[in-house]
């Protein structure tokens, strides 16, 4: 990533965080866990940001974060909230202590424009499905002008978007995604693009760093990190890493450490949220089940291992998440044995405490000046923008370094 002069990075205004998906549950679980952060009901479990040394960075406070949001979907807050108190992950008494500052969320959300597999849904917002014949240019600049608008109406110092929508269907590359010129040129032309990536653009048009805790293209677009560039904007993604991925690329160092021979390893995912409702599409799935793999293989670095993911949609599971892995491996002697593992856990409380560390850390790097992919969050992703490698030890040694570094 590229530097420029390093500014402060608190300054005298507030924060807000844009998040596209705003009604989905991993919005509603960041929007009712910053309200109990910031009236002290709530630890910051989960948080990493919140330890040293990256308390040392002089991060952005939770009480001077806004939150905003894009949304295709009809409803409000509180339904999501309720399913997610129905389901054991938000509790009650947070949801209504928070009613408030949800409903000035609620207010604050914006129509979202439509990638290809929403058309017809039932639920649609009009206004979102009014969007729908307008062209590539006209959509991302109504997604630009929200953005702007937020930024005025409630005197923030930056805004940075966090795209946590549902999975899109893989859609192959376009030679206009390759080149700015080109893809701007498309914009006009009714060319095809993934919605992600026109959030993407509208993001960096208004000045917004961009992070993309989803698979879907998003800024990953080669004619995006050069527009990221011109605009000297950071921006990290791709697909958040919050539980099975997580232990994988923990575990799988400890066998290549230790020589011992990975033969298979299996897994297969449970869920039940909106996240799953999308991936039992075959199309929309095809890019998680890439990031899911890519990760263990790239540490095993043995084209005869098996790998494989398998995922299934579990309506009763709602928002838990269940994955169970079996590990085949072959140790001295030629002795095979096994690993098993079963990894339970609600996606969205997995999630939203990352969002806020993205959000926090994007927040800073475009304070410092800094420009392009944000490498030091690989981390946090099973695809990092930046590439290198999976290894989370590595990663996460790679962020501690980050901030021991620019820590005061």
């Amino acid at each position: 990533m590229a530097h420029a002069t390093p500014s402060n990075p608190q300054g005298s205004k507030r924060l807000g965080l844009w998040l596209v998906g705003a009604r989905g549950s991993i919005s509603t679980c960041v929007a009712y866990g910053l309200a109990g952060l910031r009236a002290g009901a709530l630890e910051p479990t989960g948080i990493a940001t919140e330890r040293d040394p990256f308390r040392r960075l002089g991060l952005r406070a939770f009480e001077d974060i806004v939150l905003g949001g894009h949304e295709i979907s009809l409803g409000d807050l509180s339904r999501s909230a309720g399913d997610l108190v129905r389901h054991g992950v938000l509790t009650q008494d947070l949801v209504t202590s928070a009613s408030s500052e949800a409903a000035a969320l609620d207010a604050r959300i914006r129509p979202g424009v439509l990638d290809v597999a929403d058309v017809g849904r039932a639920d649609l917002d009009p206004r979102s499905a009014s969007l729908g014949g307008a062209s590539p240019r006209e959509k991302t600049d109504r997604l630009t002008e929200d953005l702007r608008a937020f930024r005025e109406e409630h005197d923030l110092e930056r805004v940075v978007v966090a795209y946590v929508a549902s999975v899109e269907p893989w859609m192959d590359e376009r030679p206009h995604w390759n080149e700015l010129a080109a893809f701007e040129r498309a914009l006009e032309s009714e060319g095809e693009f993934p919605a992600s990536s026109l959030y993407a653009y509208a993001a960096f048009q208004a000045g917004a760093p961009f992070v993309n805790f989803t698979p879907n293209r998003g800024s990953s677009l080669p004619a995006l990190r050069e527009l990221a560039r011109a605009r000297r904007l950071p921006h990290c993604g791709n697909d958040g890493k919050t539980g099975e991925t997580l232990l994988k690329t923990t575990l799988a160092p400890m066998f290549t450490a230790r020589a011992l021979r990975v033969l298979s390893w299996q897994g297969y995912n449970l869920l039940g949220n909106k996240d799953g409702e999308s991936l039992s599409d075959p199309v929309r799935a095809q890019s998680k089940r890439r990031n899911k793999d890519a990760p263990l293989r790239s540490i095993l670095d043995d084209e005869t291992a098996h790998t494989r993911v398998e995922i299934d949609y579990v309506p009763s599971l709602h928002d838990w998440k269940t994955a169970w892995d079996f590990v085949h491996f072959e140790g001295f002697l030629g002795a095979r044995m096994s690993l098993q593992f079963t990894w339970a856990g609600s996606d969205s409380a997995l999630a939203a405490p990352l969002v806020l560390d993205l959000a926090r850390l994007a927040d800073f790097a475009a304070a410092r000046g800094e420009v392009g992919e944000m490498e030091h969050t690989a981390c946090y992703f099973k695809a990092p923008l930046a590439g290198g490698t999976h290894d989370f030890h590595r990663q996460f040694a790679r962020l501690l370094d980050y901030a021991e570094q620019h820590g005061s």
